[in-house]
């Protein structure tokens, strides 16, 4: 059995009356919307019509929420229904990225995800869903899309259907007949300023669509589920990389000049960014005391559980370095006379080049494994770029390289970190930076419309000044100028944090701002 829905929009008369059946079955909160209907305004005066169409979970055949999610809150029945167990729910809000439908929201009340589940706890004794037995038109039907004797398939044999987003792959089993194009892409019609009988919750962000007369007049709001806490953790993960693998780098592959005071304070550093790191993870989670339940009961698919594994493993051996560092340096200082001489042998310098060889690729792992995180977030286009991993390695490296040159270390260190904040900066703003914004015609091609639109926020819209003045102007081509011509190197490494801080804010900021309904 494989249970489905399908929206007959040639008997939709836009009354609204599932989406209150549904709330007075659920007990939705204010606001929110398991299931809600769509109003799309098409043509010109005289000649207008106005399209209905009933949105909410599509319960797909391969559903990248139930992928994404880290403690298999989310997951998928053997009847194809997609359902969801509030109870082991942490709020991480990695399913509403996930979801190109836009179909989840955290419930305000409990702090858990929520959505449509098909009213699974009614199918379970056999009986429909309220949305399908209120409708007066019964424009609403479901069944089993595997049996071809059910009322659902008969429809789908006699009428072409259409389904929402086909191009992200996970084979939704909510179809439309006669579904509108510019009702079910969320780009072809452009809100107004107001709809019909209110205002939504989130303003709209002027897009570059495609000059349509269809209008949106009636919508309801969706959140914008990640904020300045996950552009902070960005940049504190960013910094957790950097500071340690610059000088672990150079204590591997320059041993005429090791310096365990700078790699003992790149070490520290790297661990109180982790520290830092792990706090703003948790302290975005709407359950933050369920936060242990990533590791109790992880859901290996989600890169959320792989990178928390990441963390405490690169957390771990930093610990381990810093130990073996202090522990040598207390064996330095012992007297050949002291009793306590035999007790504080020193570390074997094997040992330490061993767990030294080992932060270096978690630490990389630690800047780039939020790059597969992204791109599981499947509804949000412009963090899915293939080039996304080696763009977080090289801003750990620029955030690494800026903050140690804020510091009085040795000498070598200091020619290292400039020359790598030169590079990185270089390398950031003419390779990686035009692939992830479409600066070229050719990067911009192989964009997705939703990437484009967003591309076009961070370059010619809503943050076009902050994207132009503060990060390439102030955060890239300042910099490397004071680098290279001016002895102000700490000017270039505030500079070059402060366009770093800024790009993570656009970059979380402009991906969330597409329209995904």
């Amino acid at each position: 059995m494989k249970l489905g829905f399908l929206i007959d929009n040639r008997k939709c008369i836009g009354c609204h009356a599932c989406t209150v059946a549904c709330k007075q079955e659920h007990d939705v909160p204010l606001g929110r919307f398991r299931t809600w209907v769509k109003y799309i305004e098409k043509g010109e005066f005289p000649d207008t019509r106005r399209h209905f169409s009933v949105m909410r979970c599509n319960h797909c055949e391969r559903p990248p929420c139930v992928d994404i999610c880290p403690v298999t809150a989310l997951f998928k029945r053997d009847n194809g229904i997609v359902d969801f167990d509030p109870e082991v729910c942490i709020g991480c809000k990695s399913c509403m990225q996930a979801c190109p439908y836009d179909a989840l929201f955290i419930d305000p009340d409990t702090g858990a995800a929520n959505k449509c589940n098909f009213c699974a706890h009614r199918i379970d004794i056999g009986r429909e869903p309220p949305c399908v037995t209120v409708c007066p038109e019964q424009a609403i039907v479901m069944g089993d899309l595997d049996d071809p004797g059910s009322v659902i398939r008969k429809i789908m044999a006699g009428e072409p259907t259409s389904v929402r987003a086909p191009e992200k792959g996970t084979r939704p089993q909510l179809r439309y007949v006669e579904g509108d194009p510019a009702s079910l892409n969320p780009l072809a019609a452009p809100p107004r300023a107001e709809y019909m009988w209110s205002q939504s919750s989130v303003p709209p962000i002027p897009l570059e669509v495609a000059e349509t007369t269809a209008t949106r007049t009636y919508d309801v709001g969706h959140e914008r589920p990640w904020g300045s806490r996950v552009t902070a953790y960005l940049v504190t993960k960013a910094l957790a990389s950097g500071c340690f693998v610059i000088p672990g780098a150079l204590w591997l592959l320059d041993r005429t000049h090791r310096n365990p005071v700078t790699l003992g304070v790149g070490a520290a550093l790297a661990l109180f960014f982790l520290a830092v790191t792990t706090v703003l993870l948790i302290a975005d989670l709407k359950r933050p005391k369920m936060f242990l339940s990533i590791i109790t009961r992880p859901q290996w698919k989600s890169w959320l559980v792989k990178g928390a594994f990441v963390l405490m493993g690169y957390g771990a051996v930093l610990s381990a370095a810093l130990a073996a560092l202090w522990w040598s340096t207390q064996a330095s200082a012992a007297t050949a006379s002291s009793a306590l001489a035999p007790m504080l042998a020193g570390v074997p310098p094997v040992l330490l080049d061993g767990l030294v060889a080992a932060g270096l690729p978690l630490g990389a792992m630690t800047a780039m494994y939020t790059a597969w995180l992204f791109r599981q977030c499947e509804a949000r286009d412009l963090w899915r770029s293939p080039w996304l991993p080696w763009h977080l390695l090289t801003q750990a490296l620029i955030a690494g390289a800026a903050f140690l040159s804020l510091l009085p270390l040795d000498v070598t260190t200091a020619a290292a970190c400039k020359l790598t904040l030169g590079v990185a900066l270089l390398i950031d703003l003419l390779a990686l930076i035009p692939h992830e914004t479409g600066l070229t015609t050719a990067t911009r091609k192989r964009l997705t419309p939703g990437a484009r639109e967003a591309a076009a926020l961070i370059t010619r819209g809503l943050y076009r000044k902050t994207f132009w003045g503060g990060i390439v102007l102030g955060g890239h081509l300042m910099p490397l100028l004071l680098l290279w011509f001016t002895p102000l190197g700490s000017v270039a490494s505030l500079l070059a944090l402060a366009g770093l801080v800024m790009y993570e804010h656009v970059f979380i900021e402009a991906g969330q701002a597409i329209p995904l309904s």
